[in-house]
């Protein structure tokens, strides 16, 4: 999905877990309004993205490669860079690899990873908020449970996550619909959207030459995420040189459906 001015500054928006560009449906008009060039795409194995086999495909170093031939696609040195969730995973790999790409980057409800690995190592209660994370390292079991029922336990999770009226049932059939995309072998999207957990898992996850984060860096957390603990919220921005962070008190991890007025305004204030 591509909106505002061909000649504005490139903002990228990289949706996460189990999304696609229509997880930023509430931010992409709103930032062309304020002059922005927005790009929202499916990310690698997503809706209508390419979706090569083998979980080799989706490692960090590959998924952030995508984002940078995206920067070069759009004729462009430097974007600014937002992502949720597993989009601000790869944003994260790119403030730390590549910061001479981007003017400004903003994460919401997702660590820094080196925060990440230190929580799940020493904090019970984020080990069992991460339990879905091993179960989708299974193979099969995962991708043929989430079908049942026309995605019942999946549209269930969205639900029960997040705040009563948050995703509509035409969202849902949206979301069913880009599940459902064929891929390779013949599989639905979801296994290779999984591929992400299992890669970062298997692959063993990037080591940048330093943890910090040099490129000024916006974290919005959603302070009531069922799945990650608000208290990796500080330590991951303390790991930025120019680094700042705002709670949503009342927003979950869909922070960007939840509050986005609040998260619009923060975004295009950060940005300019």
């Amino acid at each position: 999905m591509q909106a505002g001015p061909p000649d504005g500054p490139l903002v990228i928006l990289l949706h996460g877990f189990p999304e696609f560009w229509y997880g930023w449906r509430h931010q992409i008009e709103p930032l062309a309004a304020a002059g922005f060039r927005v790009w929202a795409p499916d990310q690698r194995g997503y809706n209508l993205s390419d979706k090569p086999p083998g979980v080799e495909s989706y490692t960090l170093d590959r998924l952030g490669a995508d984002i940078l031939g995206l920067m070069d696609a759009a004729g462009v040195q430097k974007a600014s860079v937002v992502g949720h969730d597993w989009g601000g995973g790869v944003a994260w790999w790119l403030a730390l690899n590549h910061p001479e790409r981007l003017h400004r980057v903003a994460i919401l409800n997702m660590p820094h990873f080196r925060v990440l690995s230190h929580t799940l190592r020493t904090r019970p209660r984020q080990m069992l908020r991460s339990w879905y994370a091993a179960f989708f390292q299974l193979p099969n079991l995962p991708e043929w449970l989430l079908r049942r029922g026309n995605w019942w336990p999946a549209t269930r999770m969205l639900r029960r996550t997040s705040n009563p009226g948050t995703f509509s049932d035409d969202d849902l059939n949206q979301y069913r619909r880009a599940w459902s995309r064929p891929g390779p072998t013949g599989s639905p999207a979801l296994r290779t959207m999984i591929h992400w957990y299992r890669a970062f898992v298997r692959k063993h996850p990037f080591r940048p030459r330093s943890p910090r984060v040099r490129v000024p860096l916006l974290l919005i957390w959603g302070r009531r995420d069922s799945a990650l603990i608000p208290e990796m919220a500080r330590p991951s921005i303390d790991l930025c040189d120019g680094g700042k962070l705002v709670f949503l008190e009342e927003a979950t991890h869909w922070v960007q459906h939840e509050a986005a007025d609040r998260v619009n305004s923060l975004l295009i204030g950060w940005m300019r």
